[in-house]
């Protein structure tokens, strides 16, 4: 009786696993546990070779087989036509990370002989569609919750209790970032990723000394628009605790930071819009020549309230008049001192 069974559980495991569309086992129909995320069936997502290229010494196909699975949930939003947030559905989705399929690949920078830190790295992903969006080396690797960007093989419709809402399937695998409040960058098939270095250069100085910048300026494309020595009026006052720790020197402080979230001085000049959210890139400078680069949306579009600071410091005379807090990441790395300039390009 056994052995007769096996082969055939065999065969739809294999069927369940490869083909779009047709359900894995496992769904808690009867809702006898606490767990809200596997209550419908998980459907199987169409795979298509993915590859990475780009300033790494070991470029080449990923080999998915070779790592661990991971899960998001995320309620994916996307703008409209008029610009407001249309809502999709609620998932539960399966995959694997960009942390997993990059931790592996070793880092080859084109400007490691100006800049050695990774920190101004940043990775696009694009599908055969022509569909592009970046992610910055920081949202993978620097975030106080690991894996949160995913290539994603398998989906799960998180159905309402009262309504029982059937959200739309995908058939296809997608890129999911599930820190992302408008779903722009969740592109189906994903089959390229390019890892790539800040594109814009900075003289490196790091002997200065008072490390200070006496004002911030803010480039779109190369065009100056703005110059800020003050905070600006109208805007509120934030403070977000922390444990300020770096990868190099480990705990710097266990003292709050309080500023302007830096997406509130920014919105006015580069509001959201679908090119923005996809492939938006924000290089924040110091007047030393340290950089640190975002991705559009870990600034504009968070749905975390994991926000970045613009903290006003000017009474620091090594560090001021501005800096950069990101609460969003573990590592405090990416906390530019005497921020000089933000530059933004798409």
């Amino acid at each position: 009786m056994t052995m007769t069974l096996f082969p055939f559980l065999l065969v739809m495991f294999s069927l369940s696993s490869s083909n779009p569309g047709i359900p894995v086992p496992g769904a808690d129909t009867s809702d006898r546990n606490n767990n809200f995320y596997d209550n419908e069936e998980t459907h199987s997502l169409k795979i298509c070779d993915l590859w990475v290229e780009g300033e790494v010494e070991n470029p080449g196909k990923v080999d998915l087989s070779l790592l661990k699975k991971r899960s998001v949930i995320v309620k994916e939003t996307l703008l409209n036509e008029t610009g407001s947030d249309s809502f999709v559905g609620a998932y539960r989705y399966d995959g694997y990370s960009l942390f997993d399929i990059l931790q592996d690949r070793i880092v080859k920078k084109k400007n490691s002989a100006e800049f050695r830190p990774v920190i101004d790295l940043y990775v696009e992903i694009e599908n055969a569609n022509g569909e592009k969006v970046v992610v910055s080396w920081g949202e993978i690797f620097y975030p106080n919750f690991l894996h949160n960007i995913i290539v994603a093989t398998d989906v799960m419709r998180i159905v309402p209790s009262r309504t029982k809402d059937l959200w739309p399937l995908p058939s296809e695998s997608r890129l999911v970032v599930a820190t992302d409040l408008v779903s722009e960058r969740n592109i189906s098939s994903p089959s390229k990723i390019t890892v790539r270095s800040c594109p814009q250069s900075f003289p490196v100085n790091r002997e200065i000394n008072p490390l200070f910048s006496d004002s911030v300026c803010f480039y779109v494309d190369h065009k100056h628009i703005f110059t800020l020595k003050d905070p600006p009026p109208g805007l509120q006052t934030e403070t977000l605790h922390t444990i300020f720790y770096g990868k190099g020197r480990g705990i710097h402080s266990t003292q709050p930071f309080s500023g302007i979230y830096l997406k509130e001085l920014l919105k006015k000049e580069i509001p959201p819009g679908r090119g923005y959210l996809r492939t938006g890139l924000l290089v924040i400078a110091g007047k030393d020549g340290y950089r640190s680069v975002f991705s559009y949306s870990e600034i504009m579009n968070r749905n975390d309230q994991a926000e970045i600071l613009l903290v006003p410091c000017p009474e620091e005379k090594d560090g001021g008049r501005f800096r950069i807090f990101p609460s969003c990441d573990f590592f405090s790395d990416r906390a530019v001192k005497a921020v000089s300039g933000i530059y933004f390009s798409k």
